[in-house]
């Protein structure tokens, strides 16, 4: 079983949408794809958490694009504030959980970064110190291992 960190509550930058976010994961990842850097201007930083355990309020002030086949992105339409990346393809690792920006979390304390997809995408301007222990992917290896079983692109 993974660790967690217990509940924690998240927002946007205005308010208008807010999460309960229970039993929490402690580890989290970083992005380096063309599409997540294009969203948050820099790596997508974020923690994944099983949708049974999300409670999100505020739902008129979400948007919502289905960015690829397999996932969508929801974002705070009053200030812009980006909410989440969610796996939507069944037949996918991670189906229907929602990856939630660290800095979205009213605590962002206590969490452990473990893991780097698009690795060989990350610009060389942007490092993180402290690689021990991280996983790291390339496109290719993210690809294999969370891109939709043929069960999914039905």
């Amino acid at each position: 079983m993974r660790a967690t960190v217990g509940d924690r509550t998240a927002g946007c930058l205005c308010g208008a949408v807010r999460m309960t976010l229970r039993d929490m994961p402690r580890d989290y990842g970083a992005c380096h794809c063309e599409m997540c850097r294009r969203w948050t201007g820099a790596a997508f930083v974020a923690v994944p958490v099983p949708a049974e355990r999300v409670e999100v309020a505020g739902s008129e002030a979400i948007g919502r694009l289905q960015s690829s086949a397999w996932a969508e992105r929801a974002w705070c339409t009053r200030c812009g504030a980006g909410l989440w990346y969610r796996v939507t393809a069944k037949g996918t690792a991670g189906h229907g959980d929602y990856e939630i920006p660290i800095g979205l979390l009213d605590d962002p304390n206590g969490l452990a970064f473990r893991n780097e997809i698009f690795a060989d995408c990350r610009p060389d301007t942007l490092t993180f110190e402290g690689m021990a222990g991280r996983e790291t992917l390339t496109r290719a290896e993210t690809f294999a291992k969370f891109a939709p079983t043929e069960e999914g692109q039905a």
